[in-house]
Order: structure tokens, then sequence, then C-alpha cells
């Protein structure tokens, strides 16, 4: 029996990230699969009146710049 240390909800980060250009359901689609792709990751949802992609991730396996990066490469630019 092996036991795990410390709280593994220690290492879950939530992060709003500001992104510009998207204004349409396949801007939000396109974002959200993207991160949700990376790992780590538990959520993400794109608030297109706000413009703000809100993840839910572990900072261990993912960090804010490969998230902000992964937003980029699907062609929306992070504020």
């Amino acid at each position: 029996m092996s036991e795990t240390s410390g709280d593994p909800r220690a290492s879950l980060n939530k992060a709003v990230i500001k992104v510009n250009g998207m204004t349409c359901n396949h801007c939000k689609q396109s974002v959200e699969t993207a991160v949700l792709g990376l790992p780590g990751v538990m959520s993400a949802l794109v608030d297109l009146q706000e413009g703000t992609l809100t993840v839910d991730f572990d900072h261990k396996k993912t960090t804010l710049t490969q998230l902000k990066a992964e937003v980029e490469s699907v062609g929306f630019d992070v504020v």
C-alpha cells in the first residue's frame, strides 16, 4: 500500500487570461480545445463578452507561459 504525501489540490492554480480576437463560438471552441490538450489542465472556459479564458490547471504539469503560448498558437493574442 502506498501513501500520497500532501494535498493534491496544492498544485492546482486558476488563471484568467485576457485574449483578443475571439468573436464567435468557433473561436471559443478553438481556444478551449487547444488549452484542454495541455497536460494538467482540468478545465478551460472562454467568456466571449469579457474576452477572457479561465483555466484550472496543475502548475507542476503546465505553466502559465505554456497556456498563453497555446492560445497564441491557434491564432489569438494574449494581452
